[in-house]
């Protein structure tokens, strides 16, 4: 688990507005945030190539750290993914954290020609694909796996990165919240609007009581929620709005009760005010609740 709470912003990497994503990315790097977290659906042709735009980011940014929210590992051969990974550590001197899932929109996926995975198939996946990673990452080869899923011949990885990236898994299912308990460095969150409060002790006991089965301490595996919604005004709808008060204090009860350590903001319009708002009065005041 992380030593103290950590905090990030959502950076949509939209073709159509690259100075303003790199904007909101500057913004976060200048407000002391943790995190500048990149969702990855390569099949929106607005979108940017995440790795690329994570690059991008990363070379006009000095501490923020990065994380893709995730890696569609679906349409990424995870050999691949795993070089891009260590390759932007390398770049950014240590600052890149890889999230990654099984591929949240199968049609989508196929469509595009990926490897399409879904029920079980997807959690066996998913199962070689988080040994595949760490491995690689770990850079100590050669490698080579005789798997369902993936066939590996033996490489030998690298370059090794410039410190240990962990790796992240986003999912919501049982099967594949054991997966991070048992082989993950941590539990990303579908946003609050698709797993709500009210379903997330459920869910962190299933990593608890699949990191005991493992022989982990389950309180080394960190937790991340993707927060959707609006700082202040009068806007309402699916998600968290309301004033930097309740936002603070909001955050704070899902620390301290649902066991959240990090948390990603996704602001619902209005992005670089939003973040401001964010990082001046809502951050500094949930620590103040948490200590």
């Amino acid at each position: 688990m992380a030593d103290k709470l950590q905090f990030g912003i959502a950076v949509t990497p939209t073709a159509g507005d690259v100075a303003g994503m790199t904007a909101l990315a500057h913004d976060a790097d200048e407000a002391g945030l943790d995190l500048i977290a990149v969702q990855d659906h390569p099949y929106q042709p607005g979108h940017l190539d995440t790795v690329t735009a994570l690059a991008h980011l990363g070379a006009l940014t000095t501490r923020v750290r990065l994380l893709t929210d995730v890696a569609d590992m679906a349409l990424r051969p995870v050999p691949m993914l795993a070089k891009a990974a260590a390759s932007l550590d390398v770049l950014t001197r240590g600052r890149f954290e890889l999230g990654a899932g099984s591929g949240g929109f199968p049609d989508a996926v196929a469509a595009m020609g990926g490897n399409a995975v879904r029920g079980g198939a997807a959690v066996e996946f998913t199962a070689e694909a988080l040994r595949l990673l760490r491995a690689a990452l770990d850079a100590e080869g050669p490698i080579a796996m005789d798997g369902r899923h993936h066939r590996i011949g033996g490489y030998e990885p690298g370059p090794a990165p410039a410190h240990r990236v962990p790796v992240w898994l986003g999912a919501q299912g049982p099967r594949m919240l054991g997966l991070i308990g048992e082989l993950a460095d941590g539990w990303i969150s579908p946003l609050n609007v698709y797993v709500p409060p009210a379903e997330v002790p459920a869910k962190q006991d299933l990593i608890d009581d699949a990191a005991a089965r493992a022989g982990r301490d389950p309180a080394r595996v960190r937790r991340l929620y993707n927060v959707l919604g609006l700082i202040g005004g009068s806007h309402r709808g699916k998600g968290l709005f309301g004033s930097a008060e309740t936002w603070a204090q909001t955050l704070a009860g899902w620390a301290q009760g649902l066991r959240f350590d990090t948390f990603v903001f996704w602001p619902a319009m209005a992005e670089r005010d939003q973040l401001q708002r964010f990082a001046q009065e809502v951050v500094p005041r949930v620590r103040e609740l948490t200590e």
